[in-house]
C-alpha cells in the first residue's frame, strides 16, 4: 500500500497574497527591476506556450510577462523577488502528522503537491514540522506537470517506487487531487474524511 498526501488545504494552511501580482511587483521593486505600468494585466496573461496540464515554473512566468513589456531582468533577480513574494505563514492542521506516521506504518509514504513557486513546498515542511516525514516529496514544479494530469501521479509513484494504480492519494480538492482515479488509484477526500480517519479509510477495502 502507497499512499501520496497532498500539502496545502489538506495537511497544512497557509497565508497566500491576496493579491500576487502587486506582491510580486513589490518585490521585483525592491531589486531595482522596472515594473510596467499595466503590470497586473501583463500578469494574468499567458506568456508561456505549455502543454495543456503541464507546470510553468512561476518565475519564467514573471520573467516572459516583463519581457513581454520590455522589460529585462536576470533569471536570478527574478526568481528571488519570486520565492520572496510566497513567504506564508504555515499551520500544520490537527491530525496532519499522526495521519502521514499511520500511512507510513503500512508502507511508502509521499507527497504530491500542485506548487509553481521555487523553495516553498520544502520550506511549508519545515515551518510545519512535517519534514523528513516522507520517502519521496514531488512537485509540479519538480516533475513539470500538475495535478490531476496523469503524469503527476506517474511521478509520485515512480518516486515511491510502484505502480501508479496502487495509489491512494490523500487530498482535499477531488477536481485536482481525484485525478488519481485516472490512473487506477484511489482518491481520499479530507473534506469528507478527517485526518485522524484517514488511516482506518486507507485500511479498509476499496
Amino acid at each position: 500500500m502507497a499512499v501520496t498526501f497532498d500539502l496545502f488545504g489538506t495537511l497544512v494552511d497557509v497565508e497566500y497574497p491576496s493579491d500576487p501580482a502587486e506582491t510580486v511587483a513589490r518585490e521585483l521593486e525592491s531589486r531595482d527591476v522596472a515594473v510596467p505600468d499595466d503590470w497586473h494585466v501583463a500578469y494574468g496573461e499567458r506568456h508561456v506556450d505549455a502543454p495543456a496540464g503541464a507546470e510553468v515554473p512561476l518565475p519564467a512566468h514573471v520573467a516572459h510577462a516583463l519581457a513581454s513589456r520590455g522589460v529585462d531582468a536576470t533569471g536570478n533577480v527574478v526568481r528571488h523577488a519570486v520565492v520572496a513574494a510566497f513567504d506564508p505563514d504555515v499551520t500544520r492542521r490537527d491530525g496532519a502528522r499522526q495521519a502521514v506516521r499511520d500511512a507510513a506504518a503500512n508502507g511508502p509514504v509521499g507527497l504530491l503537491s500542485n506548487c509553481a513557486v521555487p523553495e516553498l513546498v520544502p520550506k511549508t515542511l519545515i515551518r510545519a514540522g512535517l519534514r523528513g516525514e516522507f520517502d519521496a516529496v514531488t512537485t509540479s514544479i519538480g516533475c513539470g506537470w500538475r495535478k490531476p494530469h496523469p503524469k503527476a501521479f506517474e511521478a509520485a509513484a515512480g518516486a515511491l517506487d510502484v505502480a501508479p494504480e496502487t495509489l491512494i492519494h490523500v487530498g482535499d480538492d477531488p477536481a485536482t487531487d481525484g485525478g488519481v482515479v485516472d490512473v487506477g488509484g484511489r482518491f481520499v477526500d479530507v473534506t469528507e474524511t478527517p485526518l485522524d480517519a484517514v488511516a482506518a479509510e486507507i485500511e479498509a477495502e476499496p
